[in-house]
């Protein structure tokens, strides 16, 4: 499948898939897109909630490593530990990594090295990034995953229901269910209403939230022992 870098609104890059007519992360502008959905919605929100010294997260679509990035930056703000799990089927290829401007578009070009390293770290293997931020990358499809109660924060981040429906199915949040701890949150910039009651049809508790710009709304989405929705 043809592969094409192209700038998104913000002035960050992404990979678009011409056959598709989809790319990794949002037209309108990739960083500020990862920044709202995973970040504020997703990181901040759980942070201000929940009083943790150590952080797990599972990133569903690891792909360019932006989220990651975000995260590890971040970390070394808040003085957070975070160890970070990256599910992807198909890695990007280094030679696509040595084109996307992420620490520039980040105001990190000084963390430059952290990114290179995000991607030359082995696959299969917990490495440490920095005091702060650990990565561990697993090559396989979200339907592989098998943890149970190991993650306190999900940033799904698969590409939309209209390419790929398979991976926004009631079989796969029930994966991403089990493999929450109590009280743990998924978010997305999805917001269709199948992927909703299908989340809902799993046992969240799921709300509407501001999307990014040029996104109306998003999803966020709670494992808790409430049911009431």
């Amino acid at each position: 499948m043809e592969r094409k870098i192209i700038k998104t609104g913000d002035g960050s890059v992404t990979i678009h898939l011409p056959e598709w007519d989809e790319q990794y992360h949002s037209k309108h502008g990739a960083v500020q897109e990862a920044r709202h959905v995973f970040l504020k919605m997703g990181l901040h929100h759980f942070l201000e909630n929940n009083d943790k010294e150590v952080l797990s997260i599972l990133e569903i679509g690891f792909g360019t490593g932006l989220n990651a990035f975000l995260t590890f930056l971040e970390a070394e703000k808040l003085q957070k530990n975070i160890y970070y799990t990256g599910v992807e089927a198909y890695p990007v290829a280094l030679e696509e990594v040595a084109l996307l401007n992420y620490p520039e578009a980040c105001d990190a070009e000084e963390k430059a090295d952290f990114f290179r390293k995000l991607h030359s770290t082995e696959w299969e293997k917990s490495s440490k990034i920095s005091s702060y931020f650990s990565l561990e990358k697993q090559e396989k499809k979200f339907s592989e995953i098998e943890d149970e109660a190991l993650y306190d924060l999900i940033y799904f981040d698969a590409f939309g229901a209209r390419v790929q429906p398979d991976l926004w199915t009631e079989e796969i949040f029930s994966i991403m269910y089990r493999t929450l701890k109590e009280n743990g949150v998924l978010v997305t910039y999805a917001a269709k209403g199948s992927v909703r009651r299908a989340m809902i049809a799993t046992g969240f508790q799921v709300e509407k939230l501001p999307g990014p710009p040029g996104k109306r709304e998003m999803l966020r989405a709670v494992k808790s022992s409430n049911k009431s929705r």
